[in-house]
Formats: C-alpha cells, structure tokens, sequence
C-alpha cells in the first residue's frame, strides 16, 4: 500500500488486518524533506515552540542552540512513563500507522528518516512497548507515543516473534538504524492523537462486525419463533426516513431471503377465518425481536459517522506547532487535542453497549420458556430438573452486560487539569478509546452465548433445514466448534472458542 496523498480508511484496514506492506512514494517523501528543510532555515534567529524552547509550561525558557538536539531526547525519555497493561500489538501497529500517515503530510517538519524507519517498523511486525495508562490526550497522546519514540531512537523494547525484547537487539537482527534526531522529532513524534486513532481504528473495525454478527442473531431468531416479515418490510422502513434503520431492514430481507420460516401476515391473519376471542399465535413479536431496525438502525450509523471522523483524523496534521511551507510560516496552536476522538469513541461504545442489551435480551426471551413458549427452559435438551442447558453461562451474559452498561459512561467529559495547569482542558481521548475496546470485547463475549443458544434452539425445533442459507452456514460452523448436546458441558472453553469465531469471521 502506497502512502501518498490520502490514505482511506479501508485502505488502513488492509494494512492493519490484512498485512499489506506499506510503501512511501517519492512524491512524500520530497514534501517531508521540503518541511525539514523550510523549518531548518526558518527556525534561525526566531522563537518557535519546541524548537529553541521548553516544552508546556516551561516554553518561557529558551534553550541554548547546543542544547536543542538534547532537549529532544530528554523530552522522549522523561515522557515515556506510561503503566499497566502493554496495548494489544494491533492497536500498535495502527497507532504507528496513523502517525507516519500524519507526518508524511509535511506540515511537521521532520526529517524523512523518521517516516522510513516507521514504515520498517509496521512491514517486519516490530511492535513497540506501549502501555494502556499515561495519555489524557490533550497535548495528544504524549506519553504513549513517547514509548514509540523511544524505540525509534533505538531505546525501549519491543515485541517481536511473540516475545518483548530491548528494541537495540531486535534492531540488530533486522539490521535497522536508529534515528538521529534532527530538529523537533521528539515533538512531533509525541505530539498527536495518533494512539487513540489507531485503536478507534480497529474499534470501528470490530464494531462493524459486531452489527453484522447481532443482524444475523436477529434474523435467525425472528427464525426460530416464525415470526410475521412486516416489521422489516421495505414498505414499513420506508416510513421513517432514517437510512440506518432502512438499511438493516434491507439486510434482514436479504438474509432472510429464502427461509422456509418466515411468514407472511396476509396467510394468517387477514384470511378473515380469525373468530378466537384469545388467539393463541402471538400477534406481534415482543421488541428484541420486532423492533430490530428502530435498535441496531441508530448502531449502524453512529458506528458510519465515527468512522469517517477517523479517516478525517489520519489524514489530518494532528501537531504543534504547523509548519506551513506554501505560505513560509510556522502556526502555533492545538491540533494535538483529541476532543474528536473522545467524543466518537464515547458514542461507539454506546452503542455497542446498546447492541449487547440488545442480545442480552434476545438470550433472555429464548431462556425463558414462559414468554417464548416454544422452547424448554434455558433451552434444556435433556431432563428438566436434572440437566441445567444454557441457564449456568447466561449468569456470564447478563454480568458482561452490566459491565457494559457502567463501562459507557462518557470519558470525554471527565477532564482533569495537570502539567501545571497549561493543560487545563483535556480530551481524555485514549482513556475512552480503550474502554470502547473492552465494550467491544465484552460484547463478543454475550454474542458467543447467545449463538450457542440460538443453534441449541435450532436443534430442538429441528428446524436446520427450513431455515436460510445465511443462518445455515453459522449453525454449520458452530456445530463444528460445539457439538449439539443434552448432558451438561463445561461451557467456558466453547463460549472462547466461539468467541474467536465471531472476531475472526
């Protein structure tokens, strides 16, 4: 994948999750090296941020011209402070993804080296040690991206074929150079929203998955109780102008397409041969099941909406201060700060929760035998009383449920002034980016026990081959992973198992 002018976020995808190597053309890096050299000459004899003056508060103080090299390294090293659990190495790699993207923009003015040795980084699975807590995303992600500068100037460590090693020792077998810092490549390096993007990046990625998984599930219910197909009509959905709800509607009738089980009301209930004063065949469906393009309708687009303000944000100059080599100006301001960011990642985990809720709920109505009435209790295909089926893992499904439901209160609103109060309004930006990432993992895991649920159903009603091809190819995969059973299971290697099914698919 050639980095050039724009980079689109299905183009990052393939990078990220598809290893596809990146290329830098030279038309990139001719604009880099026009950067570095405008802000070489520019930066004589003038006061610029970063350049010949401390950092944050202490910018009053002017460093001496032989100390500038030095102020760099000491702003990487006494950043990279980051604690707690080393991020996932896809969230990594796409971190460093999003800054070489911003940097071969040209308007940070550092030297092409830095962009290269990036690019290496990504193409040989060189994954810097970059932990969850240390950024509140004002000034950008400050100190994690200072562990990846810190490995870019040889330091650190890195995880490399599964193992953490000293970055100087990886560097050797890959025979790779350090940078040599030149200008301002710690702060520019440092000084962006790079992290948060990377992982709202693959956040995104998964949450889409999740819709069409949570779809599927909705289907393949509305299924298993034969329920009537008005309620995601094009006629009805065409009502309300909303083109997420539309659209889902328009995926259930494609994966519903040719299943036997499905009915149509005009067959049964507008024959005029309806003369019971109590009718004994359910109306209408209860509102998991009936109301699922008014649910994941709203999912879908919010899930759009963040999307296209990530592409927006990797492809933006995201670094203080720009360099402006048309106009031959260097601008001082905040592009550092992740207010997008946060706000986006706050909004998809809402969702996301919402879409749990959603499936949590559906789990619920096949459990309880009461309001299905179609189905034993928690879908027991041995002997009442003695056998326990689903009841044992739906416990986990409501419990990562409601950690869900507390995990989804907004981070973008919980600012916290530091560095001396300079930074007196902060985005929080990282925080609520890895919270969505474990709204999203959690969601996964209610998912997985639902779908257990869902082909136990099947099997019961013996209905796997009226249904449609769509929700017959997931039965097929399960049953692969999980055996139809009536005795009792250990349950937690097969909800893993189908958990990675649904990541992975």
């Amino acid at each position: 994948m050639n980095i050039n002018s724009y980079l689109s976020l299905k183009e990052f995808e393939t990078i990220i999750f598809k290893d596809n190597k990146v290329e830098i053309s030279d038309v990139v890096i001719d604009r880099v090296n026009q950067s570095f050299n405008f802000l070489k000459e520019f930066s004589s004899n003038k006061v610029i941020y970063g350049v010949n003056t401390g950092f944050g508060p202490m910018a009053q103080y002017r460093i001496k011209d032989e100390d500038r090299i030095q102020l760099q390294y000491n702003l990487i090293r006494s950043h990279a402070s980051g604690t707690g659990k080393p991020l996932k190495e896809v969230f990594v790699k796409a971190a460093i993804l999003a800054r070489l993207n911003t940097l071969s923009l040209g308007n940070s003015g550092v030297h092409p080296s830095l962009i290269v040795l990036m690019k290496e980084l990504i193409n040989k699975d060189i994954t810097p040690l970059i932990f969850e807590h240390g950024g509140v995303g004002a000034s950008g992600d400050l100190v994690q991206l200072a562990h990846l500068a810190l490995v870019l100037i040889g330091e650190g460590e890195v995880f490399y074929k599964g193992e953490r090693k000293p970055t100087k020792e990886v560097f050797e077998i890959e025979k790779l150079t350090p940078i040599n810092v030149e200008i301002r490549e710690g702060l520019a390096l440092m000084n962006g929203t790079s992290v948060m993007t990377g992982i709202g990046v693959v956040n995104v990625h998964q949450a889409n998955k999740l819709l069409d998984w949570s779809l599927k599930f909705s289907c393949a219910i509305n299924e298993i109780v034969q329920a009537y197909d008005d309620h995601f009509s094009e006629e009805l959905n065409a009502t309300k102008r909303h083109k997420g709800q539309q659209e889902v509607a328009d995926r259930m009738r494609n994966n519903l397409d040719d299943s036997k089980l499905i009915r149509k009301r005009e067959d049964h209930l507008y024959t005029g041969e309806n003369n019971e004063n109590i009718f004994k065949e359910k109306v209408q469906e209860y509102y998991s099941l009936r109301c699922v393009p008014q649910i994941l309708g709203p999912v879908l687009e919010t899930i759009n909406n963040v999307a296209s303000i990530l592409e927006d944000e990797f492809n933006s100059a995201n670094d203080n201060p720009i360099i402006d080599v048309k106009n031959q100006h260097v601008y001082h301001g905040g592009n550092f700060h992740g207010d997008y960011i946060s706000l986006e990642m706050d909004k998809l985990k809402i969702v996301i929760t919402k879409l749990t809720m959603l499936a949590e709920r559906q789990l619920n109505y096949l459990l309880n035998s009461k309001i299905n009435e179609i189905l034993p209790p928690f879908v027991n295909l041995g002997t009442l009383g003695f056998n326990f089926g689903m009841q044992g893992v739906q416990f986990t499904a409501t419990s990562t449920t409601a950690e869900n439901q507390m995990l989804s209160n907004p981070m973008y609103v919980h600012s916290i002034p530091n560095n001396n109060d300079n930074q007196d309004i902060v985005s929080m930006g990282t925080n609520a980016a890895i919270i969505t990432s474990k709204v999203i993992e959690n969601a996964f895991e209610v998912l997985a026990i639902e779908l257990i649920t869902i082909v136990q159903a099947i099997d019961y009603l013996e209905q796997k081959d009226a249904i449609s091809s769509v929700t017959r190819k997931i039965y097929d995969d399960i049953r692969q992973i999980i055996p139809v059973f009536s005795e009792d299971q250990v349950m937690y290697p097969f909800v893993q198992k189908v958990k990675d099914y649904l990541i992975n698919n």
